[in-house]
Formats: C-alpha cells, structure tokens, sequence
C-alpha cells in the first residue's frame, strides 16, 4: 500500500519532539516540541536567529536534525524525502526565480503529476493577466502570490511559508495577506514562519514563539497577549483638580499614573493602566462627563508587545502545554 495514504485526514500533520540542531558551537534548535494539526495556521515567532527557519528546514528534511524525531504526515522528512516532497508545498525565505522565467513557464516546471487545476489558482490568486509577464519585471506583491501558487500546485497536505511578505510595501503585504486568508479559508494547514507579529495576529490560528531555539510558549495570539501583555493604556487630560482618585475606583482600572498639571494649569494629564475592560469604563465616564478630551490616546496590547516581553523572561515557560495541547481549528 501507498504510504502516503495512510495517515487518518484528521492526525496531526507535523509532529516535532525533542529536534536539536547546531552549526559548529551554536545551537540553532534545542530539544524543540511541536505540532501542526490538520487545517490549522501556525505561526512561528521570534527574533531573527531564534532558530524558526532552520525548524521548518529540518521538518521539510532540507537539514538533517542532530536529534530528535520529525514526522510530517508520519513519514520521516530525510528518510522519505521524495513522499514528503510530494506532500508539501513551500515558499521559503531565500525562494527566487529567473528574471526572464515567464509565469507559465515556472507553473509546468513546477507541475507533477498531482497538478490540478493549474488555471483555477492563477485566477485566485489574481495573475491570470500575468501568465506570459516575466518574473523580473513582476511587483514584490505579485511574485509572492506566484510563490503561493506554486507551493499550492501539487494539492500539498502541508504549505510552509517562511517569510513571506518580507520586503513589501504595506499595499503588496495586505494582498498577500489576502491570500494565506483564502489558504486559511479553504482548511489548508499551514506552517508560518514570520517576524511580523501584526501579520501573526491576522493570519494565525496558533502561534508559538521561540527564542534560542526552544519554545518559550503557545496558544492563540489573544492568548499569549493575555497572558504576557494584559495591561491597556489611557492617556488624556480632563478640566478637573484631581480625576485620578474616581478614575482609579472604574473596574478594570489597576493604577493612576503619571498625574500632572498641564502647562498654565488648564488641564491635568492622567494615565490610565488596566485591563482591557478598563477602556469601555474610562470613555463611559468620560462621555457621561459630556466631555470627551481632544487628546485622548488608547495603547491596546498586542502580540509584539507579548513577544517582548516573553523574550525578556525566562528561557522556558513551565508548564508550556499548550505547545502540544493548544486549541486547535
């Protein structure tokens, strides 16, 4: 029986335990967990040299790992590289094409015999004008959608992104972004390596962020946010002696800080830290006030400041369960 038939649609696509990988003394990937389920989109965050491209390297068997198991759809990426090579579609950080290759021609030298529907994604992905255009003289926006298009070709079970919108202008990452949405949509599993985390929040399902090489925690962006960013901010200045002493009594509201007497004594400048219900309680009394200031500012807490602060901890976070146990889609 064909191998590649044999995995249950419903298993975890990728299955990382224990992968460990140097170059020389530098230990790029150290005994890492993880997994991919079926349909999801992960996200793997960090710093750059955190070790994210070379994990996705080793579970495509572009590296040999020094230790540890990877399984994707149960083969063994390096032991059974041409399986897995016909099961994942990918688009990695250092992906380039000839300046003279024209659409068409890199859509057959890309197809195998499990190319389906070729047309079908050109028209999805918006490059059905460009089939005889160069990839040279392609914008950044619409040769990334190639790449997905390409990575897509074969019917893949897994698509690994590493990088994608790298190098684009705001404009050519939202079309792009519009595109993993679609793979997203249409329950393809996907593998995201990116150092954008406003592109993480978007897109993932789940993400896992890594530093040195190792797993520092995991579970959906709203998640990591709530549990290493949790704190919103309110800034504004109001016609009052001192608001702080009622501000700091609304719910949701931890601390008043930073209250000072604006220039001429017209206004006072407070700060405002809680939790994010903190927000709706602030403006609800600002705005029975009647008196909604024309400097109020709110800082809500995102996952870039989530990940700031997971690096600034420590190396490992215990129990970090949700690597494997995560809310999957």
């Amino acid at each position: 029986m064909n191998r590649l038939h044999e995995v249950p649609a419903d298993a975890d696509i990728v299955t990382v335990r224990g992968l460990s990988k140097s170059y020389g003394d530098r230990v790029a990937v150290d005994h890492l967990d993880l997994d991919v389920a079926a349909g999801e989109v992960l996200g793997l965050i960090g710093a750059n040299g955190a070790g994210k491209t070379t994990t996705v390297e080793c579970i495509q068997g572009l590296r040999r790992p020094d230790a540890g198991t990877v399984r994707v759809l149960g083969l063994d990426p390096v032991r059974d590289a041409d399986r897995v090579r016909q099961l994942v579609g990918s688009q990695l950080q250092s992906s380039a094409l000839p300046d003279r290759l024209r659409v068409s021609e890199a859509i057959e030298l890309f197809s195998t015999r499990r190319a389906k529907d070729a047309d079908g994604l050109v028209e999805r992905f918006g490059l059905s004008t460009k089939l005889t255009s160069h990839f040279g003289s392609m914008s950044g926006g619409e040769q990334q959608r190639l790449f997905l298009v390409l990575a897509l070709l074969n019917q893949p079970r897994l698509v690994i992104l590493d990088e994608l919108t790298q190098g684009l202008d705001p404009a050519a990452r939202r079309e792009v972004w519009a595109s993993v949405a679609q793979l997203r949509d249409a329950g393809t599993t996907v593998l995201l390596v990116t150092h954008e985390l406003d592109e993480a929040e978007v897109l993932c399902d789940r993400v896992v962020a890594i530093r040195s090489g190792r797993v520092l925690d995991a579970g959906t962006p709203a998640e990591l946010v709530a549990r290493h960013a949790g704190i919103a901010t309110t800034r504004f200045g109001v016609h009052t002696a001192d608001p702080a002493p009622i501000v700091r009594e609304l719910l949701g509201v931890r601390g008043v800080h930073d209250v000072t007497a604006a220039p001429g004594g017209s206004s006072t400048q407070i700060t405002v830290r809680g939790e994010r219900s903190s927000i709706a309680h602030v403006g609800a009394w600002l705005a029975d006030r009647g008196d909604i200031p024309a400097d109020l500012r709110v800082d809500v807490p995102d996952l870039e400041a989530a990940l700031l602060t997971l690096l600034d901890g420590p190396d490992v976070l215990e129990p970090a369960t949700s690597v494997l146990t995560g809310a999957h889609r």
